[in-house]
């Protein structure tokens, strides 16, 4: 009978927070705003959102994982603080909506005619070229190329391009300072066996001094799911520790995880499983999980609790894959699944990944998809 009144304690416990999604949205909004300046390299964002991160932590209650909640290392990234200016056939362009830079060119201020290679490139000089795109999408250089390339959107223009003025800045910074945030919740049975949520926090930051990527899905909506955990496990705390990594320099290369992989602030082999959040701001058309096939008990056991409770419509099975923070631990054999919903919007490392669009359609069903695994993974 007492077995039976902790289960419906848990259960009222799980619906509460899974519900609260307004603290959700609110840290969705606060690290897609301006004075984050998309979380990358510019103007403080990636530092601004680290404090902030820490500072939640502080107050949900969490230990710092380490001495502190930030683990600094450094690593290479080319920059564009200032000058974005862009005009064809004499028409001025709008960052990010008519244009994008490759995010490894160096600065460049120049005038040249267009000559055109195919219906797709076009030629301006031997420092400067331009291509036509369907869709823009951005990243993060760790080194200067030796060729300015200009992508433009096909749906911008009319007129054949002629002409191209460009006055670019770009700023090479060699060894830039990132942290991830890692805080815990400490086990009431066994401390030194913990599960991990990470997320990564940074995103692709700002195109020039007037235009940021604000990264709603990626991956603002993967850090406030994990905060909003946070928030449940340290009001609830469990027989086994709960760790929560915010990473950084994901976009760059996996670098944030990687570093803490090489320099562990616990004990790898420890840990029980990880679950790695990215992309989890939509749903509508279900989810996926990768290292499915690489833990199929794991992938059961979560696909057996999605069944009896009906929360996500269709979860995907997938394969081993090095595309977001899991993967560095998965090597070292920390058994992990990285999850990422289907659906909603289809802005992804633009300008148009914004937090009005995002409907988070899912939240409350994966908020309580995985309290109910970390449960069974614990008994």
């Amino acid at each position: 009978m007492k077995k039976f009144g902790f289960f419906i304690l848990l259960f009222c416990a799980v619906n509460s927070f899974a519900q609260d999604s307004t603290y959700t949205r609110t840290i969705v909004n606060t690290l897609t705003s301006k004075t984050f300046w998309g979380r990358g390299y510019t103007k403080e964002g990636m530092k601004k959102a680290a404090d902030y991160i820490a500072n939640v932590y502080q107050k949900t209650g969490l230990s710092p994982m380490g001495t502190t909640y930030k683990q600094t290392f450094n690593f290479p990234v080319n920059t564009f603080p200032g000058k974005m200016m862009v005009a064809i056939n004499g028409q001025k362009l709008i960052p990010g909506k008519d244009f994008i830079i490759n995010h490894e060119s160096p600065g460049i201020k120049q005038t040249a005619g267009l000559t055109p290679v195919d219906s797709l490139n076009y030629h301006a000089s031997s420092s400067l070229q331009v291509l036509l795109k369907d869709k823009l999408t951005w990243s993060v250089a760790t080194q200067v190329g030796d060729v300015t390339t200009i992508q433009l959107n096909k749906k911008s223009f009319t007129a054949i391009p002629k002409e191209i003025n460009v006055d670019i800045e770009n700023k090479f910074i060699p060894n830039f300072e990132a942290a991830n945030v890692c805080g815990l919740v400490k086990g009431t049975k066994y401390p030194d066996s913990p599960l991990i949520v990470t997320a990564h926090y940074d995103h692709l930051g700002g195109m020039g001094a007037d235009t940021y990527f604000p990264g709603a899905n990626d991956n603002a909506a993967g850090v406030a799911t994990l905060l909003s955990l946070a928030k449940y496990y340290a009001a609830n705390p469990q027989p086994y520790s709960i760790g929560f990594i915010c990473f950084a320099g994901e976009e760059a290369g996996l670098l944030g995880s990687r570093f803490f992989v090489e320099n562990p602030l616990i004990p790898l082999s420890k840990i029980k499983f990880l679950i790695n959040l990215d992309l989890v701001g939509t749903g509508e058309a279900g989810m996926t999980v990768v290292n499915a096939s690489v833990y199929p008990k794991a992938f059961a056991l979560l696909n057996a609790i999605n069944n009896q409770n009906h929360y996500i419509s269709k979860i995907n099975s997938r394969g081993k894959a090095a595309n977001s923070d899991h993967y560095f631990f998965t090597e070292k054999g920390v058994p992990a699944f990285f999850i990422y919903t289907q659906g909603g919007p289809s802005a992804y490392h633009d300008i148009f990944d914004k937090p009005e669009t995002l409907p988070l359609t899912e939240y409350k069903d994966l908020f309580k998809l995985i309290v109910g695994f970390n449960q069974k993974l614990m008994e």
